[in-house]
């Protein structure tokens, strides 16, 4: 049987993490540190307390976005991980990290003088599945080849450095 907690790790699978327990605060912050930081509209992010994380695959990169916070991710793959404010008790994760991310859901929408004005209109966007007949293969032709790591902890992570093509 698994522990309580959740896993997670960047596409790669050169950083994974573990927290123990609960996480806390969940939500979407919409400020534009954030935006710059997802390269998205906005951060889905929760947190957990110092000691109830651990990283259990590699170590994250670190950028200082101001004087007091900084934002781990991962350098081989560039995946936004954690936010931490300098000194503080705890550590946010991107919930889009986890490995199961529907597992945590949205409490709050932090940053809203930042939200973008259209992100009411998002749901009401017409739905596709993924269709990729424009790659070799198509859809099934990308999962086949792809390099993302699996969303579970592994004992071997094959690194792989081809992608500099």
């Amino acid at each position: 049987m698994t522990e309580p907690g959740f896993s997670g790790g960047c596409q790669c699978g050169a950083v994974r993490y573990r927290v123990e327990g609960a996480l806390s605060s969940p939500h979407l912050c919409h400020c534009r540190m954030c935006q710059k930081a997802a390269g998205n509209y906005f951060m889905p992010l929760a947190s957990a307390d110092n000691e109830a994380f651990s990283l259990t695959r590699g170590a994250p990169r670190w950028f200082f976005s101001s004087e007091f916070v900084k934002r781990g991710f991962c350098e081989d793959c560039g995946t936004p991980l954690f936010f931490m404010t300098e000194g503080g008790d705890h550590v946010s994760v991107t919930l889009g990290s986890l490995d199961d991310p529907s597992a945590v859901v949205p409490a709050t929408q932090d940053g809203v003088e930042g939200r973008v004005p259209f992100f009411h209109a998002l749901p009401g966007l017409p739905e596709r599945l993924t269709d990729r007949s424009d790659l070799p293969g198509g859809t099934q032709g990308v999962a086949g080849s792809s390099r993302q790591h699996p969303d579970h902890d592994t004992d071997h992570w094959p690194k792989e450095r081809d992608n500099e093509r």
